[in-house]
């Protein structure tokens, strides 16, 4: 099994961006040294709890703080943006960090409506466009684009030796079709929905069409993943991701409060109902619960790879949890 991270680099309250930003530096090293096989940097926009705004930025400082790690997005917004840019981007990266960078992709409109307006300075931009802009992203890192494309003859630069991988994002038997036909790899959100990724997964394996980007299917699974070295801390740590989901949920205040912030709030049962409902999105525990339980959902998926997030407020418990894993599973 290979174990990876995905980083939304979480602002834990009294936290600054600029700590934050420090800290997902810190956390590369740490899980490199741990043997994780990629660390990914999410896309958001718009919101005060979040300092991963820019993937490509903190991509390019993650990697050249690294040496063996692959580094990559997770995933940038395709739908606001240009395929060409975009590809340009990462062709760049893969310049300077050759076979370490990889290009994931999601269709996610990276917030409310108005600031999707902001992103795409105003200009209507569908979202059914991601399949057409999927195809045309892979057609500039490749230079594979037909000869009846409008945009054939403009060549994504720099022309490197060699492009990163595509990974498509997704949720849906939709997002899995999209990433099998135009053969690249994919990635399911269980820790958004895991509902129906069984099928979602399936669907991805039977339908893969080798392409020049992959001759076989690649799959990965990301999921919440807390551990510590007994369930009473694990139950403890979980308490300010509990509490961090629910108000991301709510479209509230996104910073991670610490332990002693939830447990002097009280909760309404339908939050405490909500706050249940989203522990199917994680795993919780010591690392031989989680070893066991990544194991089954491996066999569940049937795929060798999963990308572990933590959003918990105490940093170095965060590393502690990492650490922990690594050695009960690498």
């Amino acid at each position: 099994m290979k174990l990876s991270v995905l980083d939304q680099a979480p602002i834990s309250r009294g936290d600054t961006p600029e700590q934050t930003l420090a800290n997902t530096l810190d956390l590369a090293q740490w899980t490199e040294q741990l043997g994780y096989h990629r660390y990914w940097v999410a896309e958001h926009h718009n919101t005060n709890g979040l300092a991963s705004s820019s993937p490509q930025i903190i991509m390019t400082r993650i990697a050249a703080v690294t040496n063996t790690i692959r580094v990559g997005s997770g995933g940038v917004l395709l739908p606001q943006y240009s395929s060409y840019k975009i590809a340009e981007d990462f062709k760049t990266l893969e310049g300077f960090f050759p076979e370490r960078i990889d290009l994931g992709v999601g269709r996610s409109p990276g917030g409310s409506q108005l600031t999707r307006s902001a992103l795409t300075d105003n200009q209507n931009k569908r979202l059914s466009e991601f399949p057409r802009q999927l195809t045309d992203l892979q057609g500039f890192l490749h230079n594979s684009l037909p000869r009846e494309h409008e945009f054939r003859m403009v060549k994504a630069g720099p022309r490197v030796e060699k492009s990163p991988p595509i990974w498509v994002l997704g949720l849906s038997e939709r997002g899995a079709t999209n990433a099998a036909e135009l053969g690249v790899g994919f990635v399911f959100g269980h820790f958004i929905n895991p509902t129906n990724g069984e099928k979602v997964m399936q669907t991805y394996r039977e339908k893969f069409q080798p392409s020049v980007s992959m001759n076989q299917p690649k799959m990965m699974v990301c999921i919440f993943v807390i551990c510590a070295e007994t369930e009473e801390e694990a139950e403890e740590l979980a308490l300010t991701q509990d509490k961090w989901l629910l108000s991301v949920g709510k479209g509230a205040d996104t910073k991670v409060p610490s332990i002693e912030e939830v447990r002097k709030k009280s909760f309404t049962q339908e939050e405490l109902d909500i706050m249940k409902k989203n522990r199917e999105r994680c795993i919780i525990g010591t690392p031989s619960k989680v070893k066991q339980e990544l194991t089954r959902l491996q066999k569940v998926y049937q795929t060798d790879e999963f990308m572990l997030i933590t959003n918990i407020h105490d940093f170095e418990a965060k590393k502690k949890s990492y650490q922990l894993i690594a050695e009960a599973i690498l």
